[in-house]
């Protein structure tokens, strides 16, 4: 397959590269991360540029590694009239995303009680397969949630009145409908909200190191200062995104014929936007959505009473506002420039990151002039970054960029290769303080087992996608 090197940070396969193709493909990385660049990314890559409607460029992001139908690290855009909407686009754990937390309290004041809070924190935040949160809900309550997301929240006691400004879509997307959600996905996530899951989701306690602040003026807008303390929420839909995406796959399989389509690769399943399947598919993803929104809510609710406990202060007291909220695995609707032109498009994000650059509506009124704040998680070895979106992410990428640090080795692999009592240790020896629901879960998210997220991280920004405001050391983690 020919790969082209448009520049020290893109790579183009062309559209004549594989039959189908309606748009090159690109992929944002250095030299030495394309050169790592796991083989299937391509063939994906390729095969979702084959899909009708799409727009510019199938683009896969610097993290990017094998996913189901789209790679991990995947964006694409599609035209309203003929294009698509895929489940394979958007991933299993719809909404799967980050949220940032800030706090006015110092390494200082918050190490000494590093074991205790992350002990505390790991009973009041359930985690693991399978776990079950503190909140009740019956069906309609769930339904409620669905609709309203994060108000919901709010109303009900579990959120501050300005939390929603601070969220993407301001942690409601308008237009779901639980009629289109089966009974079965209800069953899986009525008892969810407010917990972590599995996998590589986790609860992170940070420190914004003083020497990798990188943009002072845009830190001082986000509420960033020295040594001080953050909190990285990592979760989503949990089982309940997972039942939408799967039953909705099944219902796109005979879709596909009803409308003719043919795609490579069965996971690419779609519909038409606009027809009857795919319009309940986003009426129904939007669902899963707004539920992963509000289950960050829940955890922030439960990570406030914590602070408090610990520290004998109010939440307010310190500081602890939501910096921002996004959103990794989801569609929506947006207006991009196509030859000079706004359309407004469905974007697909598959393991990246909205980065939408300053002026956009979309980005809070208190951000607006510096542009979307991005989270991009690391492992739980390695730390973090929070970045800001650029006006060159809104020409090039449809205003995206990568979520993390994207796998380069499996669990399976990892748990060959470490022992999760051993990586405990080891943590803790470079202090960082972690619990985990199993010492095979945490030996399949070690550091190793991922690219280099400062490497990642600067090919974004080198490319001029999206900039380094600050790194965040892990120094208590708590992972599902």
């Amino acid at each position: 397959m020919e790969i082209k090197k448009i520049s020290d940070y893109i790579w183009e396969i062309p559209a004549t590269e594989k039959e189908g193709m309606l748009v090159p493909a690109r992929i944002y990385a250095n030299e030495k991360l394309m050169s790592e660049m796991d083989s299937g990314v391509f063939e994906q890559i390729t095969n979702v540029a084959c899909l009708p409607g799409i727009q510019k460029y199938a683009y896969c992001m610097p993290d990017g590694h094998l996913g189901y139908g789209f790679p991990i690290g995947g964006v694409a855009a599609f035209s309203l009239e003929d294009g698509i909407i895929s489940p394979g686009g958007i991933g299993f754990d719809i909404n799967c995303g980050m949220r940032l937390i800030r706090t006015d309290l110092t390494a200082d004041e918050v190490e000494p009680r590093i074991k205790e809070l992350v002990d505390l924190l790991f009973k009041t935040v359930p985690a693991g397969v399978g776990s079950k949160g503190l909140v009740k809900l019956t069906p309609e309550e769930f339904k409620e949630v669905m609709v309203h997301g994060v108000n919901w929240c709010i109303e009900n006691g579990y959120g501050w009145d300005h939390d929603a400004e601070r969220i993407e879509e301001n942690g409601c997307i308008p237009g779901a409908d639980p009629s289109k959600v089966s009974e079965k996905a209800i069953s899986r996530g009525i008892k969810q909200l407010g917990t972590l899951g599995s996998g590589n989701h986790y609860l992170e306690i940070q420190i914004a190191t003083p020497e990798k602040i990188f943009d002072k003026n845009v830190a001082e807008v986000f509420g960033i200062f020295k040594n001080q303390v953050l909190i990285m929420v990592h979760c989503g839909s949990r089982g309940f995104g997972h039942q939408v995406g799967t039953d909705y796959l099944r219902i796109f399989d005979t879709a596909m014929k009803k409308y003719g389509i043919t795609v490579r690769d069965r996971e690419l399943a779609c519909a038409p936007f606009k027809s009857q399947e795919g319009q309940d598919y986003f009426s129904a993803m939007k669902c899963a959505a707004n539920a992963a929104f509000a289950n960050r809510q829940v955890i922030v609710h439960r990570l406030r009473e914590g602070f408090g406990s610990i520290f004998g202060r109010e939440p307010e007291e310190m500081g602890m506002d939501i910096i921002y909220d996004v959103a990794h695995n989801v569609a929506k609707l947006e207006m991009h420039d196509i030859d000079g032109v706004q359309q407004e498009l469905i974007v697909h994000r598959k393991g990246s990151t909205r980065c939408f650059g300053p002026g956009r509506k979309e980005v809070p009124a208190i951000y607006r002039k510096v542009g979307q704040p991005v989270i991009v998680g690391g492992s739980m070895e390695t730390g973090s970054y929070l970045l800001v979106g650029t006006e060159k992410a809104m020409k090039e990428t449809f205003g995206s960029t990568m979520h993390g640090s994207g796998r380069t080795m499996s669990r399976t692999a990892a748990k060959k290769k470490v022992d999760g009592a051993e990586l405990k240790k080891e943590m803790e020896k470079a202090g960082i303080i972690v619990k985990a629901v199993s010492m095979s879960g945490l030996a399949e998210e070690a550091g190793f087992a991922y690219k280099d997220i400062s490497e990642v991280v600067d090919t974004m920004e080198m490319a001029g996608i999206s900039k380094k405001v600050v790194e965040l050391k892990p120094i208590g983690n708590i992972k599902g």
